[in-house]
């Protein structure tokens, strides 16, 4: 085994994607999507989200095409957006495919049975949102959601995402 004092696979500075790279310069509030029921779930680690003011509220997301997540909820309808926290991380790792899990993602946690989908039970502040549409954006896939409902709980020590990796709350 060989360990590196860098990125191993980091391109050389002058062929960095630059639009890959001004996104990494964003800070970003680390949130997980669920959907389904115990027979067909799937989550995933989101960064890119916003949410949009109205009556009903909504929230953008751009979510990857390929992954199960977007498949359940493009087939349902219907998810459960939850913020995640510092402890958090690992079940942010393992939902975004880039940390074993073993028996998949779901048994790291303990979970609440919604219409919706799954909610991670510890979070504190989540939303259940219904699809209202879908498109294609550059390498994703663009969804609007209505906020069908929020819960706003305290927030301790919020996971954030910043140049490809996960910060600690500041002191």
């Amino acid at each position: 085994m060989t360990i590196h004092t860098s990125h191993p696979f980091l391109e050389p500075e002058g062929d960095r994607d630059p639009v890959r790279r001004l996104r990494g310069r964003q800070t970003a509030t680390v949130s997980l999507w669920t959907a389904g029921s115990d027979g067909d779930r799937a989550g995933l680690t989101v960064s890119s989200w916003m949410v949009a003011g109205g009556e009903p509220g909504r929230v953008l997301a751009l979510l990857d095409p390929d992954a199960d997540l977007t498949d359940v909820l493009l087939d349902t309808g219907r998810a459960v957006l939850q913020l995640l926290s510092w402890p958090d991380r690992g079940l942010a790792e393992a939902f975004a495919g880039t940390a074993p899990a073993p028996g998949g993602p779901f048994r790291m946690a303990d979970w609440v049975a919604t219409a919706h989908g799954p909610r991670l039970a510890h979070a504190t502040t989540w939303a259940l949102v219904s699809l209202e549409s879908e498109a294609p954006v550059g390498w994703s896939t663009l969804v609007t959601c209505a906020l069908d409902e929020v819960i706003v709980g305290e927030e301790r020590d919020p996971l954030v995402h910043r140049r490809g990796r996960f910060s600690p709350p500041s002191a």
